[in-house]
């Protein structure tokens, strides 16, 4: 078998079309007495999913077979060489369950968001537009859990900025967008278990932990404590298209997983509307496809499925759907379809009208 003196290698490749901006990435890395190729892949600027390709270490003719063998598929589809990837810190320990878990938030309307708003009781913070991740740091070693619990990879910006505070060992609640991590909650400390403590300890805790600065790989999410922060935290948030905002009981432990109802961590997430029409239908599904006016060309916006209460519209038809948001291009995120508009004409349906994507933010998959 090599010996463990040859190189590891690692491939970015990119594949750009119309709206798709994707990455893969693949590597050969030195395990035990042989190597493993494990790989990354997902939207440009997102949290890429990850696995690995060797269920144990090969030797490193082996492992380059299989490395090879992967970069020839995706070019042979269309992927594009490119060195302007992020690297991530592999992991043959892809999908391992290690029993901790996140807590999970229930929603909320506009109406309850109001009434917490003016709870001294609540506090708020941003609702982040990314994959729900657990950073834990256990002397040199770094580790991603999801929100299954299961081990998964980080970016290398993420993994660097995580050595570099905090002592020998913590445990960090959090959002992972694309190469930042926004840390909002800590759980362990110096093997010391945090959950039992109410937020605002644990949220005092945090800020000693001496997290870097503002704007890098790992970040602190800001906290409203006052009715008048929550509001203007609220007004700011609305003002760059954010996905929402969290309110927390500031009293309350950390008791992972989702409650039935209710509960004492909360989401609301901000919606916009749009007139669209109906391209047409999506072969026999309950479903219809959607465009929108830009000058004299009409585009792709996604397709909404329609529920079993509204009979399915026309090709023709404008139609009012709810979204999150819409990406670059118009695609619309988490549509849900409100009915048909007879009220206004084909002049309304413009793609001047969506509300976009928050820039700089990944993926939403958590």
């Amino acid at each position: 078998m090599t010996t463990l003196a040859a190189p590891p290698e690692r491939a970015a490749l990119y594949y750009r079309l119309g709206s798709s901006d994707k990455i893969y990435q693949c590597f050969i890395e030195p395990s035990g007495t042989g190597f493993v190729v494990t790989f990354a892949y997902g939207r440009r600027g997102s949290t890429l999913q990850t696995g690995s390709k060797t269920a144990e270490p090969v030797d490193y003719e082996e492992a380059h077979r299989i490395f090879d063998k992967l970069v020839a598929e995706k070019t042979a589809k269309g992927y594009s060489p490119g060195e302007d990837g992020t690297p991530y810190q592999g992991t043959t320990a892809e999908t391992r369950a290690t029993g901790i878990l996140p807590q999970l938030l229930n929603p909320i309307d506009e109406a309850e968001a109001q009434q917490l708003l003016a709870a001294p009781e609540w506090w708020a913070q941003e609702k982040f537009d990314g994959q729900r991740v657990l950073l834990r740091k256990s002397g040199d070693t770094i580790t991603g859990l999801n929100r299954q619990g299961l081990i998964i990879a980080l970016p290398m910006p993420i993994v660097e900025a995580a050595h570099t505070f905090g002592g020998g060992q913590w445990l960090l609640d959090g959002e992972a967008m694309g190469e930042r991590f926004a840390a909002f909650d800590l759980l362990e400390y110096a093997c010391v278990d945090l959950r039992k403590q109410p937020l605002d300890q644990r949220l005092k805790a945090l800020g000693k932990l001496g997290v870097p600065g503002v704007n890098g790989p790992i970040d602190l999410a800001d906290t409203a404590t006052t009715t008048h922060a929550k509001r203007a935290l609220l007004t700011h948030l609305r003002k760059i298209n954010a996905e929402g905002i969290v309110f927390k009981r500031r009293s309350a432990v950390y008791v992972p997983g989702r409650p039935a109802s209710g509960g004492d961590q909360r989401k609301h997430k901000f919606t916009a509307t749009a007139s669209c029409v109906v391209a047409g239908h999506n072969g026999d599904r309950r479903s219809v496809a959607l465009e929108l006016l830009d000058g004299d060309l009409r585009v792709a916006v996604g397709s909404v499925t329609i529920p079993p209460n509204h009979p399915v519209p026309p090709a023709g038809a404008i139609v009012e759907v709810k979204y999150l948001y819409a990406y670059p291009g118009g695609s619309l995120f988490q549509p849900v379809y409100l009915g048909v508009r007879n009220d206004i004409t084909l002049d309304a349906c413009v793609l001047g009208q969506l509300k976009y994507k928050r820039e700089g933010m990944g993926d939403i998959a958590g």
